[in-house]
């Protein structure tokens, strides 16, 4: 079994993706963003995450791969996550098998163009 970081929205494995299965590895992480789909994503707030990740990976740098730093890198994309979310850049997917409004609760927002999704409104 290898290592691995789980949160609500943020899974990380030490290990590559071959033949669609996850194969132990010592210098490779594999990021799983939102699996339950809780959440409805654009590209660009995507690829933050990824970035994100990476400047956080790149923080490790020389260190031991460890469960502890796996699950600080993990912790970290979490909080961010959820800070995408209050700003706006990600939102609750009303149509997921999952509504658990983890990172907060949500606000309706009376806008026209919103359709099915919830995002969260600060005072």
């Amino acid at each position: 079994m290898p290592l691995k970081s789980t949160t609500r929205h943020i899974r990380i494995f030490a290990a590559a993706i071959e033949n669609d299965e996850l194969v132990p590895s010592t210098d490779t992480l594999t990021l799983d963003i939102d699996p339950d789909n809780e959440l409805l994503w654009n590209e660009a707030s995507i690829e933050r995450v990824y970035r994100k990740f990476d400047e956080l990976v790149a923080a490790y740098e020389g260190e031991d791969l460890t469960d502890y730093n796996l699950r600080r890198i993990g912790s970290d994309l979490e909080h961010f996550v959820r800070a995408l979310l209050q700003e706006g850049s990600v939102s609750y997917n009303l149509n997921s098998r999952v509504r658990n409004y983890s990172l907060g609760l949500p606000r309706v927002v009376d806008d026209a163009e919103i359709d099915n999704h919830l995002i969260i409104q600060q005072d």
